[in-house]
């Protein structure tokens, strides 16, 4: 058991918890409790870690396959990025993925059209996770951000996507702009969510190769990007709101597109 924060592996951890640019030189992140440390797949799994205490009441929680270190409540309480530590965290080999699998051909049993979330400079990462994990939810086939969004694999973003960044595919564009035009090449039709949008969300199509453009938190998207977009696309406000968090509005457009996929192939799932 380790018992120091002076020890090696502890100092690591902290790093990993708290710079991106260690995590990336690494290329590995850290998930943090039981559900997210159960659901980590085999082949992505690096190293465990649980407290003391979670240890002397689960001593076989993951099976007597898969070694775990155990660190001293006081240090694991020190590692963990939470104020109430429920005694699990895992480092993980980070995913990579291509532009193209944002389409969503390497997905088995994908039989329809892309379906792909476009994020400029989003910065809330609170935000982010809730959009990874929603957009699995509503069988989205691939995120786009732009290089200044939150660094997916910071700890709050982690927690948000409540596992779903074991499976959503993502790519950081060099050129943001420059992907959605390659994009539009291969037929996905650009919808901006925009105050400025003259096209209520609902009467739009979504059941074809689709993407939803999400700007900033506090600035929306920026001019030339919304200047890229097919249609641009408003969600009606009642009394004196202007807008909706940008995860809110992000999670109204995804099942809109679910659900006219739905109804127009009878059944459920991606694409």
């Amino acid at each position: 058991m380790i018992t120091s924060t002076s020890n090696l592996q502890v100092k690591q951890l902290l790093q990993l918890q708290k710079k991106a640019k260690e995590r990336n030189a690494q290329k590995v992140f850290v998930v943090e409790g039981p559900k997210m440390a159960l659901e980590v797949p085999g082949e992505q799994l690096v190293q465990t870690y649980v407290s003391e205490r979670f240890f002397e009441k689960n001593p076989i929680f993951f099976g007597e396959d898969r070694p775990v270190t155990v660190l001293s409540d006081r240090v694991f309480e020190s590692v963990s990025d939470t104020r109430t530590p429920q005694g699990v965290l895992c480092i993980v080999r980070q995913y990579h993925y291509e532009a193209e699998e944002l389409l969503g051909k390497h997905l088995a049993g994908t039989a329809g059209a892309p379906l792909i979330v476009a994020l400029e400079n989003l910065q809330d990462p609170g935000n982010l996770g809730t959009i990874v994990r929603t957009a699995e939810g509503a069988g989205v086939t691939g995120i786009l951000l732009s290089q200044d969004c939150v660094d997916l694999y910071n700890p709050k973003v982690i927690r948000s996507t409540m596992g779903a960044i074991y499976r959503m595919p993502f790519y950081y564009a060099d050129d943001f702009r420059q992907e959605l035009r390659i994009l539009q090449g291969k037929g996905v039709r650009l919808f901006a969510a925009h105050l400025e949008g003259s096209i209520p969300y609902d009467e739009e199509t979504y059941c074809g190769s689709s993407g939803f453009l999400i700007g900033n938190e506090s600035q929306g998207l920026t001019g030339e990007t919304a200047a890229l977009a097919d249609a641009r696309i408003r969600i009606p406000m009642c009394g004196r709101v202007e807008s909706l968090n940008a995860a809110v509005a992000a999670s109204v457009l995804m099942y809109e597109a679910n659900r006219q996929r739905r109804k127009s192939t009878g059944k459920a799932g991606r694409g």
